[in-house]
């Protein structure tokens, strides 16, 4: 049998849904941006998709910054499956659950029934590493998009040193989210084959099943 548990408040549901598709616009419009694959008569035109795919990629990157504000709020202010300190491997709890998600996805050992409703500790600490890659994606485009502002010129050469080496380092960041994505997706789909707990719905209805004996 199983029971039914709220886990993911709408807040944490609106950063994901927010976050991936902000992520699907913008490396399609980046892809475009760094390698149009349409012709000069085109872009010489009326349609000029050049400007409209920039157009896309800016909007995509504020909706992405707002939802890497949410999930740091979260990360604060969340309920307790969405604070950093249910992922960080600080306490014996989550040291051991850490060390169980590595044996069970190595296909070592069974990890038996979860002992919370959120993340497991490996996935948490991936998505803090998202979130960190994120704001450094952040602060690289804004630099490339404001290059004369004050603020963000200081800032700029203080952490990437010129335009190129921002440019450089935001397209090599766009593939970590390209690659996160298709882990993340086949991760979600492997877990709720292996344990049916609503994994993937739970990012729809914010609720989550944990087994019971009958």
């Amino acid at each position: 049998m199983y029971e039914k548990h709220p886990c993911w408040s709408i807040l944490l549901r609106l950063f994901h849904w927010m976050f991936a598709l902000s992520i699907v616009v913008l490396v399609v419009t980046g892809f475009y941006v760094n390698s149009p694959w349409t012709n000069t008569m085109l872009e010489s035109s009326q349609s000029w998709p050049m400007a409209w795919m920039r157009y896309l990629h800016f909007v995509a990157g504020y909706v992405f910054s707002a939802a890497i504000i949410i999930r740091l709020f979260l990360y604060i202010f969340g309920n307790q499956q969405e604070r950093i300190w249910d992922i960080l491997p600080v306490t014996r709890r989550n040291l051991r659950n850490l060390w169980k998600t590595l044996l069970h996805y190595s296909y070592i050992k069974e990890a038996g029934q979860h002992d919370r409703l959120g993340h497991n500790v490996l996935a948490g600490l991936t998505y803090i590493v998202t979130v960190f890659a994120a704001i450094v994606q952040i602060c690289s485009g804004f630099y490339m998009l404001y290059p004369e502002a004050a603020f963000w010129e200081g800032w700029g050469v203080a952490i990437f040193g010129n335009q190129q080496s921002s440019r450089y380092i935001h397209h090599l960041l766009m593939w970590w989210f390209i690659i996160f994505a298709m882990i993340h997706v086949y991760m979600c789909i492997w877990n709720d084959v292996k344990r049916p707990e609503g994994v993937i719905s739970s990012i729809f209805t914010g609720d989550k099943f944990t087994h019971t004996k009958a």
